[in-house]
C-alpha cells in the first residue's frame, strides 16, 4: 500500500491538533515520569506556590519548545532534518506530559497564556527554518543551552524536600543537553550577535510572567 502524501490542508490540520495537545491537551508521554517512585513530602503554602511556579514555567518552555520544533520542521529544507526536528519534538512531549502531571500534584494550573507563547514560538521556528537548515539547527543548539542553564537554576531554587519536581528537571536537562549535542553533530552553527542575547531576554520576560499568571 501505498503511504499517502499529505496535501497542505492536511498538514495544517495536523499542526492544529498539535497546538491544541500543547496547550489544551493531556500529552500523553512515551515513558514513564521520572518521579514515578519517588513519594511526595509535605511542604507548606508558600513552598508549593513556589514549585507550582517553577513548574509552571518550565511547563510553558515545554510548550514553547514543541512550537519552536514545529515551526522548524514544517519549513525544514531536509527532510532527514525534518524527521529529527520530530523526533525531539517527541521527546519533549513527555517534558510538557511531566510538568503538567506535576502541576496537577501541586494543585496548580499552566500558564494562561500558552496560546501566546505557543503562536509567537512556531513564529520564530518557522523564521529560523526559513534561514538554512544550519542556522536553524543552530538555533536549537542556543536554545537547548539557555534551557539547560535554567533548568540548574531551578534545581537550586526548589524546595529542599521537592524531590518529585527535582527529578523531573533533572531528567530534563539530561535530554536537553543530549538535543544541543545532536543539533551540533548535524552542523548547527554558532548564532551571530544579537540573537542569543534577545532570545534570553525573551526567555526572562516568560519566566517572570509565568510565574505568576
Amino acid at each position: 500500500m501505498n503511504a499517502r502524501t499529505l496535501s497542505p490542508f492536511d498538514r495544517l490540520l495536523a499542526g492544529c491538533e498539535r497546538a491544541l495537545e500543547a496547550i489544551a491537551g493531556s500529552p500523553q508521554a512515551h515513558r514513564p515520569s521520572p518521579a514515578a517512585d519517588i513519594p511526595e513530602t509535605d511542604m507548606d503554602d508558600a513552598e508549593r506556590r513556589h514549585a507550582a511556579g517553577l513548574m509552571r514555567i518550565n511547563h510553558t518552555g515545554e510548550v514553547c519548545a514543541q512550537a519552536l520544533y514545529f515551526g522548524q520542521a514544517a519549513l525544514a529544507r531536509s527532510a532527514d532534518n525534518r524527521r529529527h526536528l520530530l523526533h525531539a519534538a517527541a521527546e519533549e512531549t513527555d517534558h510538557l506530559a511531566w510538568c503538567a502531571a506535576r502541576l496537577q500534584e501541586l494543585d496548580s494550573r499552566p500558564s494562561l497564556l500558552n496560546p501566546l507563547w505557543y503562536v509567537g514560538s512556531y513564529a520564530i521556528g518557522a523564521a529560523a527554518a526559513l534561514a538554512g537548515d544550519p542556522l536553524s539547527l543552530g538555533f536549537v543548539v542556543e536554545t537547548e543551552r539557555q534551557v539547560e542553564a535554567h533548568l540548574a537554576e531551578h534545581l537550586e531554587k526548589l524546595p529542599a524536600q521537592d524531590e518529585r519536581s527535582r527529578a523531573v528537571l533533572a531528567q530534563m536537562q539530561t535530554d536537553e543537553i543530549r538535543h544541543a549535542q545532536a543539533a551540533r553533530e548535524r552542523g548547527g552553527i554558532e548564532l551571530p550577535f544579537p540573537l542569543p542575547k534577545l532570545m534570553h531576554f525573551s526567555s526572562m520576560v516568560m519566566k517572570l510572567v509565568a510565574y505568576r499568571v
